[in-house]
């Protein structure tokens, strides 16, 4: 599990990591949301903007991909894009050992909040605004796609949304 103080939970530490950026934002606590659409919908939201937060593992390795809570995860494409020769999600326990948190409550951050490395799809950056779970199923942050990207500093922005049925491909 990543080092923290004692009491401190990931939400404090995105509102400290937030607030030291000097970052506007929108913090909402809500009725729990184990999926996307639900989520959307409590926050009032399309469900276009919000950041899904994927924790995969590849050849050993864990990383973090975030992209758009519309898109499906391209495995195939992401695999070439990373030369790994085996990848799949974590499961539920290893998400907790990681993370401690639970699967629809990890937020799109990897470190110092997270001990992952962190690629966010080009779907994320189509929007102005971000929503995500902040490390609880009843708590999201929306906030600026711009500010999130220079406080979360993606290492890598990649393309590996699935085309939703009928959507042209960007660029």
């Amino acid at each position: 599990m990543p080092q923290s103080e004692p009491g401190d939970t990931v939400l404090s530490r995105i509102h400290a990591i937030l607030g030291g950026a000097g970052v506007d934002y929108r913090h909402l606590t809500h009725e729990p949301t184990p999926t996307s659409e639900d989520s959307a919908r409590v926050r009032g939201e399309p469900l276009e903007i919000g950041g899904k937060a994927l924790v995969l593992k590849a050849d050993g390795r864990f990383l973090l991909v975030v992209m758009s809570a519309a898109c499906r995860l391209d495995s195939k494409r992401l695999k070439k894009h990373l030369k790994a020769k085996s990848m799949r999600f974590a499961t539920s326990e290893e998400l907790l050992e990681l993370t401690g948190l639970v699967p629809g409550s990890v937020p799109p951050f990897g470190r110092p909040l997270l001990e992952l490395e962190l690629l966010a799809d080009v779907s994320v950056m189509a929007h102005p605004r971000i929503a995500f779970n902040a490390g609880a199923l009843t708590e999201s942050i929306i906030m600026r796609t711009s500010d999130w990207e220079t406080v979360a500093k993606p290492q890598e922005l990649i393309d590996v949304c699935l085309d939703p049925p009928g959507a042209p491909r960007p660029g």
